[in-house]
């Protein structure tokens, strides 16, 4: 490296610095903030493989005695998968709900929404896929006092349930929430409302149900004038009570007159009825069965009196036979090794994990970091550092052989300290329950903002019109020359922070693979991938064979100098466009004005006389005044959804023939899916260029969309380029932590993911499997 690039990066270094701190800072503690408007601090998020659950509040009053206050456990599950309702139905258990709660505040029971039928094989259970929340009531004591000082209070929830495919996995989550007293909360309004909307409303009329030894007969009058005639579904809240297979559905043929056979309902005039046998599993005899019906989006809620006589029970069983089948599979499989489910269900884990890594395993994943890691060098984002630093080594050649190596090895330490530090950050703050995946530090405006100053200036000394000396004291200007070894670790800081972000088309299976392991093992992982990506320059300060082969010292060094300011410049360009996609077209124009001004400075600094006085006065005044009127419009978190010319990549892009790539979202997924449809997502961001080679070398094809169109493929992109939670979360049930990642969704089949450096023909074999 010359020696005003070595002296520059020296005097940037605590830019980068605090680029990193900034990236940070803007990700730890908005998980709450984010999702339920209750600060940081928070535990309130518990995310497995199957589903993420999240305790949420409503007090729009605050906790004011007489308003209304409502807690609630927000599951959104994985397509597929399903928890279960208080009568679960041929197998499967209740979520349960336990809360410590302070005094003068008193929880209800759950106001359960209305289920829907779950058919697996020949059974058919009760419960919710997609999005459900369970709602609360809470009543706040006339007497409730927090306590003078008191801003907030905490409440707790120990919560248990089960998840099922075609296999069931018991989980439980421990929560905590603070929520304000005098403030509102309301964040969550629009999925109470939604669950208050699901959940049934009292039947004034009259209704009852007779039993013998075949099974019951219930009969409802009374119901609104639009159910008549009509086919219903009823739900019975006792479990194990009646033959889930046989209940009333919406697709039943509607019998002229009163019900006769199981499995059938009828109406005589404005008398509903329906004959349902008993269940074999059935060992109560209650004498009041309580009914939600539903027709369409209306549901009620009726009370019926039992009359007759049950037949006789044996002994009730301690859980559903079809459930314990599904346990004692899944202990088996926990048991053995080789099994096809491998995952440990952990009580109150944050993610679902395999604990018993074995050391083949982890060697392999480890070489595959390695090799990442080499490979990375050749990626369009790091090569103008190596290129700089190879050029340095040219430089120094001549230095003693020592003295190479001891810079080899601070170059190593450097980029190996920057991996495990942004590694280290990473597994924290998800351990704080933080839904954040790899190049993280890119999807904060304020870590783009300063890279694309950074780069600016290194670009301006490159090029020849910034002097370091000019800018700092004599004693700090020439403090490389006395700590070589301190600017080869800067320059190993520097790579690691532009080549974060293009690790994902190498490691993203290691990387999410990762991020799921005990740290010792999962940083192992992240330092292995940063000794992968200096191991050029590190054999080339070992190797006296390369510097023989690099050429001898001279004026070609000055022209390959000047030169390499056009890829800084360029690395500039994509930093400013990944901004516009962060914050919006206006903020990438107003920061790159500022790195106009800035250049006008630099220029002014190189003047003599009176000239390098004014304009540069003029121009920190310029650059002072233009950041001070427009600098929040970079550097902090916009919100521009609604401007025109905003829009991000992720909702415009056309196919040839017509057809749109439309926003992700997991119930776009299931919709596409529940219609028969194959899915295709493309989980991209701004910031990532393989994502946007890929685009144009491969998803952007005529063929390609063709095909697609050809079999009738929905057109998803998951846009990561802002942190998205939920997209973060997709990611980590397809065992990934970055982008990108592409994968194919079909009916009854498991997804596909495909290779991250895609191809036409790999994405035609793909659809070939339909």
């Amino acid at each position: 490296m010359t020696l005003l690039a070595s002296r520059l990066k020296n005097a940037l270094f605590f830019i980068a610095a605090c680029a990193l701190s900034v990236g940070a800072s803007a990700q730890f503690g908005t998980k709450d903030a984010a999702n339920s408007g209750l600060g940081s601090g928070s535990n309130s998020v518990v995310q497995t493989d199957q589903v993420r659950a999240e305790l949420v509040a409503h007090a729009p009053q605050g906790l004011t005695p007489g308003a209304p206050v409502w807690l609630g456990l927000l599951l959104k599950h994985q397509p597929h998968w399903h928890t279960y309702w208080k009568n679960p139905g041929d197998s499967g258990l209740p979520t349960t709900l336990t809360w410590t709660l302070p005094a003068g505040l008193q929880a209800g029971d759950i106001a359960w929404p209305t289920p829907q039928k779950i058919r697996i094989d020949t059974l058919v259970n009760l419960g919710y896929e997609g999005e459900v929340l369970l709602p609360v009531p809470v009543t706040v004591a006339p007497d409730f006092k927090p306590g003078p000082l008191a801003r907030d209070v905490t409440v707790q929830l120990s919560a248990m349930w089960l998840v099922c495919r075609e296999e069931c996995i018991p989980q439980e989550g421990q929560f905590t929430l603070r929520i304000p007293v005098q403030g509102s909360t309301a964040m969550q309004g629009d999925a109470f409302t939604a669950a208050w909307a699901a959940a049934p409303k009292p039947h004034n009329g009259a209704a009852k149900a007779s039993v013998n030894a075949d099974g019951m007969t219930l009969q409802v009058a009374g119901l609104p004038a639009s159910w008549q005639g009509k086919a219903l579904q009823a739900f019975p809240e006792a479990p194990a009570l009646l033959h889930t297979p046989a209940i009333p559905t919406a697709t039943d043929t509607v019998r002229a007159g009163t019900a006769q056979r199981d499995g059938e309902q009828g109406w005589d005039k404005t008398l509903w009825t329906a004959r349902i046998p008993l269940s074999a599993q059935r060992f109560e005899s209650p004498t009041t069965v309580d009914w939600v019906l539903v027709n369409g989006n209306e549901r009620l809620r009726l009370s019926a009196p039992v009359s007759g006589s049950w037949p006789a029970t044996d002994a009730p069983p301690s859980v559903p036979p079809a459930l314990q089948a599904a346990l004692d599979a899944n202990a088996s499989a926990t048991a053995n090794p080789s099994s096809s489910t491998p995952l440990n269900a952990q009580a109150g884990a944050a993610n679902l994990v395999p604990t018993n890594t074995s050391f083949a395993e982890l060697a392999w994943v480890l070489a595959a970091a390695l090799l990442g890691g080499l490979i990375l060098n050749l990626m369009p984002c790091v090569l103008p550092v190596l290129a700089i630093k190879v050029l340095g080594f040219a430089v120094h050649a001549d230095q003693p052989r020592a003295q190479q190596r001891a810079q080899g090895l601070a170059y190593t330490a450097g980029v190996v300290a920057s991996f495990l530090a942004l590694g280290g950050l990473l597994l924290a703050l998800r351990a704080g329950g933080e839904q954040l995946g790899w190049g993280f530090q890119l999807q904060t405006p304020a870590v783009v903002a300063t890279l694309a100053l950074l780069f600016t200036l290194i670009a301006l000394n490159l090029a020849g019109w910034l002097r370091v000396g000019n800018l700092l004291p004599q004693r700090l200007a020439t403090l490389q020359l006395r700590h070589p070894v301190a600017e080869a670790f800067l320059s190993g800081i520097l790579a690691v922070a532009v080549a974060s972000p293009c690790t994902a088309p190498f490691m993203g299976a290691s990387l999410g693979y990762a991020i799921a392991l005990p740290g010792a093992q999962a940083l192992a992982i992240f330092a292995a991938l940063g000794v992968g990506l200096a191991l050029p320059y590190l054999a080339a300060s070992w190797v006296p064979a390369v510097g023989r082969w690099l050429p001898k010292p001279g004026a070609w060094m000055e022209t390959l100098r000047h030169f390499l300011a056009f890829p800084m410049a360029a690395t500039v360009l994509w930093l400013l466009w990944v901004l516009g996609h962060l914050n919006g077209v206006d903020a990438a124009a107003s920061w790159a004005v500022l790195l106009l001004l800035v250049g006008l400075l630099v220029w002014a600094l190189g003047l003599q006389g009176r000239s390098r006085l004014i304009i540069a006065t003029l121009s920190v005044a310029a650059c002072a005044a233009w950041m001070l009127a427009t600098g929040h419009l970079a550097l902090e978190n916009q919100d521009f959804s609604g401007a025109t010319g905003n829009t991000t990549a992720s909702t415009t892009n056309t196919a040839a023939d017509g057809q749109d790539w439309q926003a992700w979202s997991p119930q776009g997924v299931e919709a596409a899916l529940a219609q028969g449809r194959p899915v295709f997502v493309d989980f991209t961001a701004a910031w990532c260029i393989t994502c946007q080679v890929n685009k144009r070398t491969t998803l952007g094809q005529p063929e390609v969309l063709a095909d697609m169109a050809q079999r009738h493929v929905a057109l998803l992109r998951a846009d990561w380029t802002r942190r998205d939670p939920a997209i973060t979360q997709a990611l980590q049930a397809l065992g990934r932590s970055g982008v990108p990642v592409y994968v194919l969704y079909a009916p009854g089949k498991t997804p596909v993911v495909l290779s991250e450096l895609l191809s036409p023909d790999k994405v035609h074999a793909a659809l070939a499997t339909l």
